[in-house]
Formats: C-alpha cells, structure tokens, sequence
C-alpha cells in the first residue's frame, strides 16, 4: 500500500513529505503504531493525524493512495 505523508512544524524537521510504501493495514491506529516505530522522534511527541484533509477523532479505515497528514499542535490567532 502506498500512502503520501506530509508533516508540518517539528515534525517536519525529521519526516520529509514523501511517498512511502507501508505493509497492509486496515486503519489510522495500526498506521499510527507503525509510523512511531520508523520515526521514534515521534513517540511522546503530540501530534494528530488528518486523512484526506480531515481530522481523525477515531480510527479511520486506510486506502491505497490516500494523504496523510501529520501535525503538531497548533493555535489559531
């Protein structure tokens, strides 16, 4: 499966927006687990997930090709 990942802020300081290719997975938590395992920068750091230009509040269900986003916290102003 193949997934675009862009990252924002600190993260992206360690994690370039690319293309990788991951083994199967059906959703956002075992992307998540997997992500922290290739990038251990990213474990105790906090940060959201956005699939597709939206929010993940729950796990989300993973598709070839689709973009995602990883984000520190951010603050509007």
């Amino acid at each position: 499966m193949e997934i675009q990942l862009i990252s924002f802020g600190k993260i992206s300081e360690f994690m370039e927006s690319q293309k990788m290719e991951i083994p199967d997975m059906s959703n956002t938590d075992e992307l998540k687990t997997y992500l922290e395992q290739c990038f251990p920068k990213l474990v105790g750091m906090k940060y959201k997930l956005a699939l597709n230009k939206n929010m993940v509040q729950t796990s989300q269900e993973l598709k070839n090709n689709d973009t995602i986003a990883i984000m520190p916290p951010f603050s509007g102003g």
